[in-house]
């Protein structure tokens, strides 16, 4: 009995092998994280491919002729007076994807080609190279509310509703919110040939911001206007930014910038200089 025990024990420790060591995985190297995926920065709204826009100025002077009175009035007399025509290349080469939910701050000194931008993303100027493309309509602030200054800022109300495509329902919930947003009070019912031009720029933010835009564009509309309007308009353009899809805005005034947009241009010259977190790329923008 002693001998099968051992036997059998024998046995069973063969039949059951030793368990293998435990092989821990070696530590990974730290990596940097992995970027967001696109959807959780908004599906693109516009994609602007290597544009350049070109126009014509007619009436330039050469050097030659600059300042010089005698020479204009010899031209007048010779009937050589006709306007030459100048191009200037506003825009050259300028590529980037503006997604839904951005509101994106266009900076540059004069010249540098924001308004110029501005109008070919809305379709006001044709491309003369490369292309633009958006998801929806784009509207630029006070193009489609085109005011009349014959007319009271209360007919103006409703055409530039009506021209965004709302509805009399729509207009009618929308017009006390308007003229309370505009600031403009019992001069909704005056010709906006007496508006001061701060006054006709806020009834025009107040009309294209009461509508849900695709695309909205916006040119120096808040640099009218007292400190609290402009509390309001860039509490309207973050609340935009929610429901809508894409707000591009240009202002002088960069605290405006700073404090609306979650992204910014810096245009130089026709071209991109830095595209970027607005900390950032206001920083280097100031020091230049």
């Amino acid at each position: 009995m002693a001998e099968l025990t051992k036997e059998s024990s024998h046995v069973a420790q063969e039949e059951s092998p030793a368990p293998k060591p435990s092989k821990k995985p070696a530590p990974k190297p730290s990596e940097p994280p992995a970027p967001k995926p696109a959807q959780e920065l908004g599906t693109p709204t516009v994609i602007v491919d290597n544009l350049h826009i070109v126009y014509k100025v007619y009436g330039a002077a050469s050097d030659s002729q600059k300042g010089n009175a005698a020479n204009a009035l010899m031209r007048i007399v010779r009937r050589q007076g006709r306007p030459q025509m100048k191009e200037v290349h506003a825009v050259k080469g300028v590529s980037f994807v503006a997604r839904h939910g951005e509101a994106i701050g266009i900076v540059g000194r004069n010249g540098s080609g924001k308004s110029t931008l501005l109008r070919a993303i809305a379709g006001l100027l044709p491309p003369h190279k490369g292309a633009v493309y958006t998801d929806g309509q784009p509207s630029l602030l006070g193009v489609n509310a085109a005011l009349m200054k014959e007319l009271t800022g209360e007919r103006n109300i409703v055409l530039g509703c009506y021209a965004m495509g709302m509805s009399p329902d729509e207009l009618r919930e929308k017009y006390d919110e308007i003229v309370d947003f505009s600031g403009i009070g019992e001069f909704v019912q005056f010709p906006m040939s007496t508006y001061s031009s701060g006054m006709g720029a806020r009834l025009r933010f107040a009309i294209s911001s009461a509508k849900t835009h695709d695309v909205l564009l916006i040119d120096e509309a808040l640099a009218t206007g007292d400190r609290e309007f402009k509390k309001r308009s860039q509490k309207r353009i973050k609340q935009m930014r929610e429901s809508a899809g894409t707000v591009f805005l240009v202002a002088h005034n960069l605290d405006v910038i700073e404090d609306t947009c979650s992204r910014v241009i810096w245009l130089h010259k026709g071209k991109i200089k830095m595209d970027g977190d607005p900390t950032e790329v206001l920083a280097a923008y100031n020091k230049a």
